[in-house]
């Protein structure tokens, strides 16, 4: 089973939080192309879950999170895609470098406003715990079952 990391990360913008989100529409046999989720990715051999986190976010944003909080594990299942360990985190922005939006190789990065989340195109899993991380859950622990792009069971 593979291990990954997935990172919300969110900055303030006056009074609101606005959540850095990565439109996928570059890589090739994707299976999140066409969705929008947090950053992040594999696990490198002996990797810590922080260690991946950080990593994957300075390669995907440039940025380094002010701080971060663990929130849980999410187990995603599927008939059609490599069954992943998904380590999920929420991180913190400051400073000029959040004035832009960086680059990604992966696909389009975009400040989205917290209101507008969960609008988004996304895997259907993601909203289920999406929702608490953004109330401030930490301990988010889920199964999420899917048969092609459809979610079947969450457990």
């Amino acid at each position: 089973m593979k291990k990954a990391t997935l990172c919300y990360i969110n900055r303030r913008n006056g009074p609101h939080r606005e959540y850095l989100m990565l439109f996928r529409n570059k890589k090739k046999d994707d299976p999140n192309e066409g969705k929008w989720i947090g950053v992040g990715g594999k696990f490198e051999p002996d990797e810590t879950p922080d260690a991946c986190m950080l990593r994957e976010v300075r390669e995907e944003t440039g940025l380094t999170p002010a701080s971060y909080h663990f929130c849980g594990v999410i187990h995603f299942l599927s008939d059609t895609w490599e069954d992943e360990d998904m380590y999920l985190y929420r991180a913190e922005i400051d400073g000029p470098a959040t004035n832009k939006t960086p680059a990604c190789e992966e696909g389009e990065l975009r400040w989205i406003p917290e209101d507008q989340l969960m609008d988004l195109p996304m895997w259907e899993g993601d909203r289920l715990f999406l929702k608490p991380l953004l109330e401030g859950a930490d301990a988010i622990t889920m199964t999420l079952r899917y048969e092609g792009d459809t979610l079947v069971s969450v457990e």
